[in-house]
């Protein structure tokens, strides 16, 4: 990618889907990749912990906000269950639920930020990136109410976030569906309609984008759609 050569980075959702891609591609040429989840990753130094809880988030501070962080990537995300296939339904989806997409999504990287922030002043030109969704976009919104709540408020976190942190360069960055396995196994399966799903490396060229502009600029929010007939998430 090109990014992050000589940097400290931190990815949030290093064991699957869009930041077990990211992750592959980043390892190699950051000078120090932590990777967060709360199953095993195979890329840079794995500190295991669920960032939906106080506790979790407590355990990534412990072991880096006594160091440089340049970089802080959060990938991970969830949604509700039989989300983006017609089988969904809000009147079954019970508060607990709504709760954990909304933790996961919205109120973990924010507290992660806030967590992490001695570590990010350390940096030159520090840079957090959120992965949000088009489903978060106006007029936008899939039938899914709390991923597509959490997916709103994650914008407006990143449009406070670049008001009173002004040093630190937040992006969102919103696609559609991603080629990762479970997408894929879903598009196979029938889950999901027919469609061409992002490639990984285009989400990749995004993130590169992003994280290689100077302290001058920010990219503030990136959009990626499909360019076929697609459900997007």
């Amino acid at each position: 990618m090109g990014c992050c050569a000589g940097k400290h980075v931190l990815l949030a959702g290093g064991s699957r889907g869009i930041g077990l891609g990211i992750a592959s591609r980043l390892v190699g040429e950051a000078a120090r990749f932590w990777s967060v989840s709360r199953s095993p990753s195979p890329h840079g130094e794995w500190i295991e912990a669920d960032l939906a809880t106080g506790e979790g988030v407590a355990a990534v501070a412990d072991r880096v906000r006594a160091e440089r962080l340049d970089v802080l990537l959060y990938l991970g995300g969830t949604w509700e269950r039989d989300a983006f296939t017609s089988a969904y339904s809000f009147e079954k989806s019970g508060r607990a639920e709504m709760e954990h997409v909304l933790a996961v999504n919205l109120l973990a990287p924010v507290d992660l930020v806030h967590a992490l922030l001695p570590a990010l002043r350390r940096s030159p030109s520090p840079r957090a990136l959120f992965v949000g969704s088009l489903s978060g976009l106006d007029n936008a919104a899939s039938r899914e109410v709390a991923n597509s709540a959490s997916k709103f408020g994650l914008r407006g976190a990143a449009q406070a976030l670049r008001r009173e942190v002004p040093w630190l360069g937040v992006t969102v960055l919103n696609p559609g569906n991603v080629a990762t396995p479970e997408v894929e196994a879903d598009i196979a399966a029938g889950r999901f309609g027919a469609q061409v799903p992002i490639p990984m490396e285009d989400l990749a060229a995004a993130i590169s984008f992003a994280l290689s502009l100077s302290p001058a600029s920010v990219a503030a929010e990136i959009n990626l759609a499909q360019t076929g007939s697609v459900v997007e998430g």
